[in-house]
């Protein structure tokens, strides 16, 4: 019989040994290699913040000198933006660049949404393979290219072509169709009668902020169709023969479908990812209750992603706003324009008036506070982006679900 009394003996006096963190932590070696790569990244990631820090400093030290020395006179109610000539309307900006802003998500968010729905949920593995490379070109198309393509063909051969009064009645449909999904939305929260007293408020706050947006599109819509509108014996209030033709050359319109274009792959690749992430369980679950694909896409994966679908409007929206060159190319204005709400018009955006009063000169040339109204338009469209990505990470936070 073989005597194992000295290997136990051996074993439990090393298993009663007391371990340290020195014995864990390894040979000095090792811990060094860790110390650099771990100082390596943390030197990454302040030099990343250094120079964000850097950008804003710079853009509010410029801007803060505009914000002190300009006649505040100057800045709002004027005829237009001529930073040359001392004139800077900032409205002249801002409406532009709300117009160009939901007239490409009005064409990425259905197109980015409708693509996402479909590669995840109705494509079959050898289509999606074909169809997701097709949009990742799409995205790394050059804008510089998309503004060509606006200018020279969706200008001449899509909105002259079009013409004006079939865009209008595109924008009367568009309200009617959101005045009836308001109605339609105030109905079921009126009908729900389980909602406590804060939740109410919240409703009836939101409800008066969607009808005043109805308004708001409506009011719009109507003074676009008034800017041409043919007066009795006067024939220079509407110079074209045809009332309802689209001004020629470039146009906020063009520029914005051109936006859209760029944005409808980012829209789609977010929104496929958030919908990809719903788990196969609530699908299976709702099928095996006899839902059909459409009811368990509309009622289950839409409700289940509709964070991440959030997220990625944001993320459009935020694109577009911030977009330069397509609309510095087919906005139809050059160093300055005259205010309009018409997206049939020309007009410059604020990253378009940043990049057209700045191009051609070593330094911009006019009047005093020229340059600082370049920055100052930057910190403008700085905030109102930060603005959004708040607002959007508050509710993403708040409507997550977690499985």
């Amino acid at each position: 019989m073989t005597d194992f009394s000295v290997t136990n003996t051996v074993t439990s006096t090393r298993a009663r040994a007391p371990l340290s963190v020195e014995a864990l932590a390894g040979p000095q070696r090792r811990q060094r290699k860790e110390a650099i790569i771990r100082g390596l990244f943390f030197a990454a990631a302040m030099v990343s913040v250094l120079i964000s820090v850097l950008i804003i400093v710079s853009l509010i030290r410029e801007a803060w000198t505009f914000i002190t020395q300009v006649d505040w006179s100057v800045t709002w109610g004027e005829t237009g933006w001529f930073p040359r000539r001392g004139l800077y309307d900032m409205p002249t900006l801002l409406v532009s660049s709300i117009i160009v802003t939901v007239v490409a998500m009005l064409v990425a968010g259905p197109l980015g949404l409708g693509a996402a729905i479909y590669l995840s949920e109705y494509a079959s593995r050898r289509t999606r393979g074909i169809l997701k490379p097709v949009l990742e070109v799409l995205a790394g198309v050059p804008s510089v290219v998309l503004g060509f393509f606006a200018l020279f063909f969706i200008s001449p051969q899509v909105i002259e072509k079009i013409g004006r009064s079939a865009w209008l009645w595109i924008g009367y449909t568009i309200s009617v169709m959101a005045a009836a999904g308001v109605a339609v939305w105030a109905l079921r929260q009126w009908r729900d009668s389980s909602a406590e007293a804060t939740t109410i408020i919240k409703r009836v706050i939101t409800l008066v902020v969607l009808i005043g947006l109805v308004f708001v599109l409506f009011w719009w819509v109507n003074s676009i169709a008034q800017d041409c509108s043919p007066v009795a014996g006067d024939t220079a209030a509407c110079p074209s023969e045809n009332a309802f033709t689209v001004k020629r050359s470039g146009q906020l319109a063009a520029a914005a479908i051109g936006v859209g274009i760029l944005t409808i792959p980012l829209v789609a690749s977010v929104a496929e990812d958030a919908l990809a992430a719903v788990p196969r369980e609530l699908r299976e679950a709702s099928a095996g209750l006899g839902a059909r694909k459409a009811t368990t896409t509309r009622q289950v994966v839409l409700p289940a992603a509709v964070s991440g679908i959030v997220a990625a409007f944001i993320i459009g929206i935020s694109r577009a706003l911030g977009e330069t060159m397509v609309v510095f190319m087919a906005g139809g204005a050059a160093d300055a324009a005259e205010f309009t709400s018409s997206p049939f018009e020309g007009g410059l955006t604020m990253t378009a008036g940043m990049a057209s009063l700045a191009t051609g000169t070593d330094s911009v040339v006019g009047e005093g506070l020229t340059f600082q109204s370049l920055y100052f338009v930057g910190l403008v469209l700085f905030a109102i982006t930060l603005l959004l990505n708040i607002l959007a990470g508050r509710f993403v936070a708040r409507v997550r679900e977690r499985y």
